[in-house]
């Protein structure tokens, strides 16, 4: 019988010795610290659940000539039923974290997967660089890694091109030998840094020409030499229990700087060098971009059913649920919510072969991040206004209801129609855990911009619409009539 990672083998490659730090302090073991360690279970329960025999067919596929199967997140589509299978299988990894695991291992993977189905991009750079990307996306399936990335520079002076920075603030190359160049500099968000294997280094951001320096992709181990990732505050470690934050404290993948003090790249990991466009065209003219995306959109279908499902429960706890108004309003997020989904479904119908590849349709998928940009805030917001006080006046803690005194009082104040009054404060805390909480608001954030700012993916909606196909309606209706011809005046 073929092997699938587990999660116990993902646990064990975490603990490699590399440099993180959390409040002034490095972290010895990502997996025991208690800011990080539910976290990273989390992230290897993934591997878990598809190791189970009742999943693997769903979750995996057969490494060709090899004992293995990995996840289908990197099979490369052949047709329209792999990619709906592609699908169900990022659809059951984000189900297990309510999607709120927004760089789950599947995301990066998505994205090099995509990038390799486009090797002759890389080849007008160089057979080396081509071969280099090729072999590490073979080398990262096999091994069914979490792979994270940065590709966003830091934000420095924004009125100022990434070239004119402060010196060493963006990542950049300041060395190369006959085995590889050297790393100085930062890169951006490093989101699931602490529970990935390994990061690859690229820039989405547009780069000017002459900016050939900082224009490279590579990738290297967590653990490399001279990378140090600073953590953000830590949303688990600061959960009273899971019973108060049940998904904060299990599903912070967190985000990080990571500084590059003179990392050794070796050039069989380089996949761009001192090329500017190519920056580019390894994300946009390979389905890199759209694969990516594409995953992103997947997460994002399953976490807005989970919200809409939190509103409708909302409501029942509450009593609401009655009121024409409120139903009204439910109807309304159901109704986006299955919005979501039929554009999901309708990027891949209206998809197409590339080649060998089946790939989803672009500007749907453009298009969906369009809207779900505006949409998840106004979700948000939507259950903060269903809940009224609700989510406000809860027991501190867990602590309040271990007290017999506290919790007969907790019992008599905290009544619902539709169950006791633990399960209700149970049931609200979740909720304001996903929408309310410092964890929830960074979540909004991230939806709103992981993408990009709005400038942005209007810009690839933008370049990516039928055109031709509407704006020659519009010439069809022109052509089909006359306008007044001019009369002739009358001559006295």
């Amino acid at each position: 019988m073929s092997v699938c990672k587990s999660g116990a083998e993902h646990l064990k490659s975490l603990q490699d010795g590399r440099t993180v730090f959390l409040e002034g302090k490095r972290v010895e073991d990502v997996t025991t610290h208690p800011a990080f360690r539910n976290s990273v279970a989390s992230a290897a329960a993934l591997y878990d659940f598809q190791a189970r025999p009742e999943n693997v067919e769903l979750m995996t596929y057969q490494l060709e000539g090899a004992n293995r199967r990995v996840n289908r997140c990197w099979q490369p589509p052949r047709s329209y039923e792999d990619l709906v299978a592609r699908r169900k299988a990022l659809t059951a990894w984000a189900e297990c974290s309510f999607g709120f695991l927004g760089r789950s291992p599947d995301h990066v993977a998505s994205a090099l997967l995509g990038q390799s189905l486009g090797p002759e991009v890389f080849r007008r750079h160089g057979e080396a660089r081509a071969q280099a990307l090729l072999d590490y996306v073979d080398y990262a399936r096999r091994g069914d890694l979490f792979l994270t990335y940065v590709i966003i520079n830091p934000q420095g002076n924004r009125s100022a091109a990434w070239g004119e920075q402060d010196e060493d603030l963006v990542a950049r190359v300041v060395d190369e030998d006959s085995e590889g160049i050297t790393v100085r500099g930062a890169k951006m968000l490093g989101t699931s840094s602490i529970m990935a294997n390994e990061v690859f280094v690229a820039n989405l951001q547009p780069l000017k020409p002459d900016e050939q320096d900082l224009a490279i992709s590579f990738a290297v181990p967590m653990n490399a030499k001279g990378l140090t990732v600073l953590s953000r505050r830590s949303y688990e470690a600061a959960a009273a229990s899971v019973f108060d934050n049940p998904l904060s404290s299990r599903f912070d993948e967190n985000d990080a700087l990571m500084y590059f003090d003179d990392v050794k790249v070796p050039w069989e990991r380089v996949f761009v060098y001192r090329d500017p466009d190519m920056c580019r065209a390894q994300f946009h003219d390979t389905p890199g971009h759209t694969f990516q995306n594409y995953q992103a959109q997947i997460r994002l279908a399953v976490k807005i059913r989970f919200l809409v499902g939190l509103a409708r429960k909302l409501a029942d706890t509450i009593g609401t649920t009655g009121m024409p108004q409120v139903s009204e309003q439910l109807g309304h997020l159901a109704a986006q919510a299955a919005m979501v989904e039929a554009m999901l479904h309708g990027m891949e119908v209206a998809g197409g072969l590339q080649g060998e590849w089946y790939l989803p349709h672009k500007h749907f998928l453009y298009a969906a991040q369009v809207l779900t940009q505006e949409l998840y805030p106004q979700i948000v917001n939507k259950i903060r206004e269903l809940a009224g006080g609700a989510l406000i006046m809860l027991p501190s803690s867990f602590a309040d209801l271990e007290d017999p005194d506290l919790r007969a009082i907790v019992e008599k104040t905290q009544r619902s129609p539709a169950g006791d009054p633990i399960s209700r404060v149970k049931f609200l805390k979740a909720a304001w855990d996903a929408v309310g909480s410092e964890f929830g608001s960074r979540h909004t954030q991230y939806e709103m911009f992981y993408a990009g700012a709005q400038f942005v993916t209007r810009g690839h909606s933008f370049r990516t619409y039928d055109w031709a196909g509407a704006s020659g309606m519009v010439e069809r209706l022109m052509a089909g009539y006359e306008a007044p011809a001019v009369r002739a005046r009358p001559t006295h």
